[in-house]
């Protein structure tokens, strides 16, 4: 069904509406929470918030279109501001202690050993190089959505993404790498 006709319902009061379009995007939404939260508990929670608040501030949404972009930074903001409650926001400085604590196989998006291998690279990013690379490359998400979703100017966001993936590539073996899909040069 159309996404614009399903916000306009949606906007009426169609509660029914609404639901359909969470639940046509509901595994996109709690990858993301759970990229955030770290555990399927408060990946929920968040996610949870997050449809109270669709509800209460659907009106507000100018652009049918918009919706996934508008409901995944509403998801977004909700799961900093769960962890900043908790004191598990952890700020850059103290990042090094939990880079060490071993991944667990409680996340079901985890069972690859390189996917593994990706998150302790990931872990020696800053913490916005690491948030940008997550939601562009394991969220897919557009430049213009993380830009959106976290506040920042989108050639700042371009620029994060560019310095961690420069970062990545030194960790793994330099220049080895040509582009950005991978791909290996050839001599």
């Amino acid at each position: 069904m159309n996404v614009s006709r399903l916000v306009k319902q949606a906007k009426k009061g169609n509660k029914e509406a609404l639901m359909q379009l969470i639940l046509d995007d509901q595994d996109a939404y709690y990858r993301l929470a759970y990229t955030y939260m770290g555990n399927e508990h408060d990946a929920m929670d968040a996610m949870e918030d997050m449809i109270v608040t669709l509800y209460e501030k659907i009106d507000q949404l100018q652009k049918g279109e918009a919706f996934y972009s508008w409901s995944k930074t509403i998801l977004v903001n909700r799961c900093k501001t769960l962890l900043r409650r908790k004191g598990k926001f952890i700020p850059l400085e103290d990042e090094s202690e939990q880079s060490s604590i071993p991944l667990t196989d409680d996340n079901p998006y985890r069972h690859a050993e390189s996917e593994m291998d990706m998150q302790v690279l990931l872990s020696h990013l800053n913490e916005q190089q690491r948030e940008a690379i997550e939601l562009r490359y394991v969220h897919d998400l557009p430049y213009q959505t993380i830009a959106d979703m976290t506040g920042a100017p989108l050639g700042t966001i371009k620029s994060r993404i560019s310095q961690g993936i420069q970062k990545l590539k030194a960790m793994i073996g330099g220049d080895r790498y040509d582009n950005d899909r991978g791909e290996a040069r050839r001599a």
